[in-house]
């Protein structure tokens, strides 16, 4: 399957699988290439139904520093998540442009 090579390739997976359990890391590159290779017209991200081509374009950005913050935000989680699915999606979808204020916020809760 090209598209999977090519999106663990992209994500660092053998470098993600050395940090995270390698079925949480399948599971999200799977996820992954299932958003880049459906055939929907619109996906649904945190409750909106989204232009595939606009959702594509951000999961073409990701890279591992994306997938570590999603697992870093599901780690940190304290409320039950009832879909997963819906939940990963959208954490992937926000990871490009929201990583930069989840890290500074996390500085400046660690030394403010």
């Amino acid at each position: 399957m090209e598209q999977r090579r090519e999106v663990d390739e992209a994500i660092g997976y053998e470098s993600l699988c050395s940090q995270f359990n390698r079925e949480d890391v399948d599971e999200i590159a799977e996820l992954i290439v299932d958003v880049l290779c459906t055939t929907r017209p619109t996906l649904r991200i945190g409750g909106e139904e989204l232009p595939i081509a606009q959702v594509k374009d951000r999961f073409y950005k990701l890279d591992s520093g994306h997938l570590e913050y999603v697992f870093d935000c599901l780690r940190n989680n304290t409320t039950q998540i009832r879909n997963i699915r819906a939940y990963l999606l959208t954490a992937l979808y926000n990871a490009p442009t929201t990583i930069n204020n989840y890290y500074q916020a996390a500085v400046q809760h660690d030394f403010g």
